[in-house]
Formats: structure tokens, C-alpha cells, sequence
């Protein structure tokens, strides 16, 4: 019997020469990841050791990651001592996979590591954040767990009682419509999957319109398996993968390996999708599965626009929020807010002229972090607004206001919709 991706990398990872959905593994992880709520991971990582005369200690430091991401910089005397007591953490277990907030290294934790390589083909990646399903983007195994689970893959290196899921196969073929992209891909998909109905699943993407797709976009459906339940996202490697670990994260291994499932994998169903007949969808509130075309909220007030986040700050985001605003105004009544992923991808905004063209249509360009996405930190909505944002939740509350509401689009939808303060097809022009 055919093997599915995620059954091919549990396997290896578990040592055995074979697993099948409904098996329980306990797999060696490649690499852990965290960022703020390290500090309340390396607490559970210390009560591992209590009552026993061994030295807390790492399993291995080289595979830990730590960024700080979703409070930067500091919002709170509370927020900048549990950043100072991670940072004095690293330092005594030499954890050298650490970005700090920086302008040169800092960003997102789901940019930071596949852009700088620390992600792999085969892998197992665990993150202390739900949206570390993005990281099948590049044909790992990536899931999000809590903070005690990570504290014992601190310390042993596996992940605990993991059963091997069900695979969901989506395949999508035809080609996009202008202003149509990954983003209307994945909330159409969530729509019509419901946000339970790949509850402890693996969806893993396939045809020719996935395989024609930038890794930036893959990490965009990865990213929001989540909201459709999934465990993760996962697609299999190909000639992108390679080319994305090379060029862009500069991986100098001598072989990379894919992982591809085998043509008589065993699938719990198969949902096929025509890109071609998708327009711009909207996420309306207060639930990311309540998904409708575009045109039935067109017209809708929006006070403040947000484009960025762990699912839409990278470069070609960015790239097609200056194309449209280029010459033009937000406008009056409408705050729109940028936040590149990475200061990598900030850089290189800057140096291709995409973040003087925002700033002169009348946005703020912020510091690459979450921004407003957790509803703790820059960006919160005041009572009774709309945002509309290139966010993966919109759950009641989510930019930090109950009464407030909250839209979510792709980064063409959000920068049309800046220019007229309504939400605004943006294949009809502006």
C-alpha cells in the first residue's frame, strides 16, 4: 500500500520502515521553534528537572530556534522582562538560532526560519504557535504543540504520542485570474472545507497550479491549513522547493532530498479545485470558514487595512499593495498599515522603491513583526470599526476590540479597498 508524505516522514523520523494513519509515533524532531511564549516554555523546561540532581539541559541547541515576533518591540515592562529572561536563557544554552529585534535578522518566526534555511524537505518542525503548519511549504512535517510538550522536546529531542494522520489530497489546476492569487486559494479552500472539517488532518497540496506557485504562496495555503483544523499543510517537493532553498534561503547542502507521495497513496478524500473560476475572496466575521466572493460585501466601511502578517508580509505582497496604490491616495477615514515579515524582506522593499510608493500613497510602514494580527500589540481597533487584513483570524476580538470587526483578503483586495476606505473588487480598477 502507497504511503502519503506525512506517513513517509514519520516514518523515517521514527525509525521504522513503515506508519499508517492511526499509528502513534514518537518521532526525533529537526528543529523547535518558539518565539515570546519561550519564556513560559523555558519554565516547563526547568519543572522537567525538579526533584532530580541533573543539570537542566538542551537535547541540542543547534536545533532550536527563538524569535521574537509577536511583541516587538516591547509593548510592556511585563513583555520586556520575560524577552530579557529568554535572551539570558540562549546566552547560557548557547542557542544560536536566535533573532533577536532587529532591523537586519528580526521578523516573523514563519519567515525567519525558511528564509534562512533552517527548514528542510523530510523535516519534523514543531513551533509553540498554531500557524507552524506553514512550514510544509517547503515538504516538511510542520505542526504547532503547547508550551509542556515543547519543554519535553527541549530536553529529549522527540515529540511525544503523535498520531500519524489522515491525509486530505487538494488538487488545483488552471491558472489564475488577475488579482487572483494564493490567498482567495486558501480561504476559498477553508470555506468549503469548514473550520473543523480537516480536524487532525494533513492537507497536502498537488496539481498544476500548485506547482506553478512561488514558495511565498505555498506558505500562504500552509499557513492557513490551520484554520480549516488541519494538523498541517504539506507540498511535495519539487523543482521550486529546490530552487527557494537555494536562491532565497542560500542552502549549501551538497543533496536535498524530496519527499513525494507514492502514487498509490492512500487519501481520506480528494477535493479538486479550478483556479480559474475563482474571484477574490472575503473572510467575514466573526469566523475565517465564512468565506464569500467579493462582490457580496462590496461597499463595506473599512477604517483601517492592514497588510502583512505570518500569511501575507512578504515581498510580492508588498509588491502588489505599491503596484496598485502607486500615483494614488488612501483614502480619507481609512488607515492602511504595512508590516513587512522580515527585516530581509524590508530591505529589499526599500531598495525596489515599494515602500516609498506606500508611504507617499499615505501608509504606515511598520517594523516587521505581527503587528496588530494577536490583538496585543500596534495597530488595535477602537470601538465599532471595520478592518479589513491580510491576516490568517478573524475571530471576535482578534485586533484587540470586542465590539470591532474584522475582514480578511488578499494583500489586492486590501489595497484597493484603501483607495476607495470600502472593500473594493479590485479586477474592476479604482
Amino acid at each position: 500500500m502507497g504511503r502519503t508524505v506525512v506517513e513517509k516522514i514519520l516514518a523515517r523520523a521514527s525509525g521504522r520502515a513503515s506508519v499508517s494513519a492511526g499509528d502513534v509515533v514518537e518521532p526525533r524532531v529537526d528543529l523547535a521553534m518558539s518565539h515570546e511564549n519561550a519564556a513560559l516554555v523555558l519554565n516547563q523546561f526547568h519543572a522537567v528537572f525538579l526533584g532530580t540532581d541533573l543539570e537542566p539541559k538542551i537535547w541540542d541547541p543547534s536545533r532550536i530556534a527563538i524569535i521574537f515576533d509577536h511583541r516587538v518591540p516591547a509593548e510592556s515592562p511585563k513583555t520586556a522582562s520575560n524577552q530579557k529572561k529568554v535572551r539570558e536563557f540562549v546566552a547560557k544554552h548557547g542557542i544560536t538560532r536566535f533573532h533577536d529585534v532587529r532591523g537586519d535578522e528580526g521578523g516573523i518566526c514563519h519567515q525567519i526560519l525558511p528564509e534562512n534555511g533552517y527548514v528542510r524537505p523530510g523535516a519534523v518542525v514543531v513551533g509553540t504557535d498554531s500557524h507552524t503548519t506553514s512550514h510544509g511549504a517547503l515538504n516538511a512535517f510542520a505542526f504547532g504543540i503547547g508550551a509542556t510538550e515543547m519543554a519535553s522536546v527541549w530536553s529529549l529531542g522527540v515529540a511525544l504520542n503523535i498520531e500519524v494522520p489522515q491525509t486530505i489530497k487538494v488538487v488545483v489546476d488552471g491558472k489564475f485570474a488577475p488579482e487572483v492569487g494564493p490567498k482567495d486559494l486558501i480561504l476559498h479552500l477553508v470555506g468549503l472545507l469548514t473550520a473543523e472539517g480537516a480536524n487532525y488532518r494533513v492537507i497536502e497540496f498537488h496539481g498544476e497550479t500548485i506547482r506553478d506557485m512561488p514558495t511565498s504562496g505555498r506558505l500562504t495555503l500552509c499557513n492557513m491549513s490551520v484554520e480549516a483544523g488541519a494538523t498541517s499543510g504539506i507540498v511535495p517537493g519539487d523543482a521550486e522547493t529546490l530552487r527557494y532553498l537555494r536562491e532565497e534561503a542560500r542552502v549549501t547542502d551538497d543533496v536535498i532530498e524530496m519527499v513525494l507521495p507514492d502514487a498509490d497513496a492512500v487519501y481520506e478524500r480528494v477535493v479538486e479545485i479550478d483556479a480559474a473560476k475563482l474571484a477574490p475572496q472575503i473572510a467575514c466575521p466573526h469566523t475565517v470558514d465564512n468565506v464569500k466572493p467579493v462582490d457580496a460585501v462590496v461597499g463595506t466601511r473599512v477604517h483601517q487595512v492592514v497588510i502583512g502578517s505570518c500569511t501575507n508580509g512578504r515581498l510580492d505582497d508588498i509588491e502588489v499593495a505599491a503596484r496598485i496604490l502607486k500615483g494614488r491616495r488612501v483614502a480619507k477615514g481609512t488607515r492602511m498599515l504595512v508590516f513587512p515579515a522580515s527585516g530581509r524582506i524590508f530591505q529589499e522593499a526599500i531598495e525596489r522603491g515599494y515602500v516609498s510608493e506606500l508611504m507617499k500613497a499615505g501608509a504606515v510602514v511598520m517594523n516587521s513583526g505581527c503587528g496588530p494580527c494577536l490583538g496585543v500589540h500596534e495597530g488595535a481597533l477602537g470601538d465599532g470599526e471595520t478592518a479589513l487584513s491580510t491576516t490568517n483570524r478573524n475571530f471576535k476580538g482578534r485586533m484587540g476590540n470586542p465590539t470591532s470587526d474584522v475582514y480578511l483578503c488578499s494583500p489586492a483586495v486590501a489595497a484597493a479597498s484603501a483607495l476607495t476606505g470600502v472593500i473594493t473588487d479590485p479586477r474592476v480598477g479604482v
